[in-house]
């Protein structure tokens, strides 16, 4: 089994954290996607806005019409800072025999060798890179030099330990934006999918301006 995992905040989540996974997953044959809502970001210690039950409902609505796409509550329930490698380790013991693709966009690639326990994240898993760039140097530029080694291809990667950079479209939106757009009574419909649309207007999300 194949499985391609994707983390973040999802505060909310959008198109954005959806279509270029779902356009990826034909070149990456994935054979189902998990996305895992995090507790609190390493690199972003502020906590999110929506609630992490708001969070967790939102995903679920946004993915629940694809039996190939789940949602976990690994990290929510783990209550801390969310460390992919932990994540990995739990995800293994489920899933002895599956392969791991742990899903990142390219503008994570810079910090990549300073993730916890990154050569044992390498042992568990691939990454593959959401890109923007269609230049191969400049895809090479992004990586960490003591992780450049580690760049190879789809077809030809193993179970763990490989830097893949996919094929896929990009949605040119961010969490922010729409936050910024429910507070200012804008519409986000073509950001988000319906259903969490309307939770978000339901549970009056975003309302208020937060730094």
């Amino acid at each position: 089994m194949r499985l391609g995992i994707c983390g973040g905040s999802f505060d909310p989540f959008h198109r954005g954290h959806l279509d270029p996974v779902l356009a990826a997953r034909a070149t990456m044959q994935w054979d189902r996607i998990l996305y895992v809502p995090a507790c609190l970001q390493p690199f972003k210690p502020e906590r999110a806005i929506a609630s992490a039950y708001d969070r967790f409902a939102m995903a679920v609505l946004a993915t629940e019409s694809r039996d190939d796409l789940g949602v976990s509550k690994l990290e929510l329930e783990r209550g801390s800072i969310s460390y992919s490698v932990e994540t990995l380790e739990a995800l293994r013991t489920e899933m002895p025999n599956a392969t791991f693709d742990w899903i990142i966009g390219d503008d994570n690639l810079s910090r990549l060798d300073r993730w916890k326990s990154i050569d044992r994240i390498f042992e568990l898993a691939n990454f593959v890179v959401l890109s923007r760039l269609t230049s191969g140097a400049g895809e090479v530029a992004l990586v960490p030099e003591l992780l450049q080694s580690r760049i190879g291809s789809a077809r030809a990667r193993s179970r763990c330990g490989t830097i893949i950079f996919a094929e896929n479209r990009t949605v040119p939106v961010s969490s922010t934006e729409i936050r910024e757009r429910v507070r200012d009574g804008r519409p986000i419909d073509e950001f988000v999918d319906p259903r969490v649309s309307r939770y978000i207007h339901q549970y009056q999300l975003y309302r208020e301006a937060h730094s």
